[in-house]
């Protein structure tokens, strides 16, 4: 018996968004998590907030959103706000229930802005790092670093002379604009519309583009981000970030670190061994010396090393599909930062379910 085509919506639900969800989705898993690093961070949002006046959007289900646009690939926020509205396992993870209204998206990306004063992106990743179900995946001793150039949201036609000099673009949406014959530099341009953006290539041949650039520190036991951050894009911003990055870990025993050949030089590898940490870097004897030695590449936990540390481009490689980190939504270091370090962290959540189960098993 053909079944009756009837559109008249009940007038009461007895379901949760919860209830819609499968049993064995991996959000099931992903959120338990995500709430206690949140719950880590709750006296952080205390600081943060006036104590009086009218109520803002939660600071946790504003970033368990964010943590949906990347994990789904939501392209705008405008574009994350409509599917809230109608998507309910989105509600479950965010945690609004079946009738709550959805945020105005100037809201959003207003209280958005406010978690860029606390550091709330990088608060985060640790947070989810100091998980008791988490720290056993993690290595102690073995790391791996690497960068990478994330597109600035800003247009080649911006690139100006910082002297004013130059004719502007054609009138009309989308002018033509000459570059033939114009040297054009990071010392003497400045994109308008981007000021940290610099103008950068990544090898011989390539054309140059305005970005910034990501860096991921990486342990190499499961190949899960323990450090992130964005800087300029400069010629020694890989090995300067590194250094950073080391600098603002815990601990004082001797660790090793893998890297491609961009790191071996003899300034960093001088800076590593005084930091205690031994490089595993891959030697770039082409046409030069390498810094790195047959005392540090004759033992088998420098093979492993450089073997291992590939792994690293599947971090860049997410983040940049699925994230929506190969050309940033963002204007200004801080900013680009904030969205890069959310979803490194993001990676490692998406990773949790098929990792705790191998550890379970």
């Amino acid at each position: 018996m053909r079944g009756t085509d009837r559109q008249t919506g009940h007038m009461f639900s007895y379901l949760s968004p919860e209830a819609l969800v499968p049993k064995e989705h991996p959000l099931r898993v992903i959120r338990p998590l995500a709430n206690a690093a949140l719950e880590r961070l709750s006296a952080s949002f205390h600081q943060m907030y006036s104590a009086i006046g009218r109520p803002s959007i939660p600071p946790e289900q504003l970033l368990r959103a964010l943590l949906v646009q990347a994990f789904f690939s939501v392209r705008s926020e405008r574009q994350l706000i409509e599917q809230l509205t109608y998507n309910m396992m989105f509600r479950w993870f965010v945690g609004l229930s079946m009738d709550a209204p959805v945020w105005d998206v100037t809201v959003f990306t207003k209280n958005r802005d406010r978690l860029l004063e606390g550091d709330v992106a990088r608060g985060f990743l640790q947070a989810l790092l100091a998980d008791p179900r988490i720290k056993p995946l993690l290595s102690d001793d073995h790391f791996s670093v690497d960068g990478t150039l994330i597109e600035a949201w800003a247009s080649m036609k911006s690139f100006r002379p910082k002297d004013g000099s130059g004719e502007p673009p054609e009138g009309g949406r989308n002018g033509e604009r000459d570059f033939h014959g114009e040297k054009r530099s990071n010392q003497t341009h400045a994109s308008t519309t981007d000021a940290d953006a610099r103008l950068y290539k990544k090898a011989q041949g390539q054309a140059a583009k305005l970005c910034h650039m990501g860096h991921v520190l990486m342990e190499n036991r499961n190949g899960l981000v323990v450090e992130a951050s964005v800087t300029h894009a400069t010629g020694t911003a890989e090995r300067e970030a590194a250094v950073a990055l080391f600098g603002e870990m815990e601990g004082g025993h001797r660790i090793t670190l893998g890297a491609d050949k961009a790191y071996d030089t003899a300034d960093f590898v001088a800076e590593m061994r005084r930091l205690g940490v031994t490089p595993h870097v891959a030697q770039n004897d082409r046409g030069r010396r390498s810094a790195i030695d047959g005392r540090t590449t004759r033992h088998e936990g420098y093979k492993a090393s450089v073997r291992v540390r590939k792994r690293i481009e599947e971090v860049f490689g997410w983040m940049k599909t699925a994230a929506g980190q190969r050309k940033s939504r963002f204007r200004g270091t801080s900013r680009v930062a904030m969205a890069f370090t959310f979803s490194a962290a993001a990676y490692n959540l998406i990773r949790m379910p098929k990792l705790l189960a191998a550890a379970a098993a």
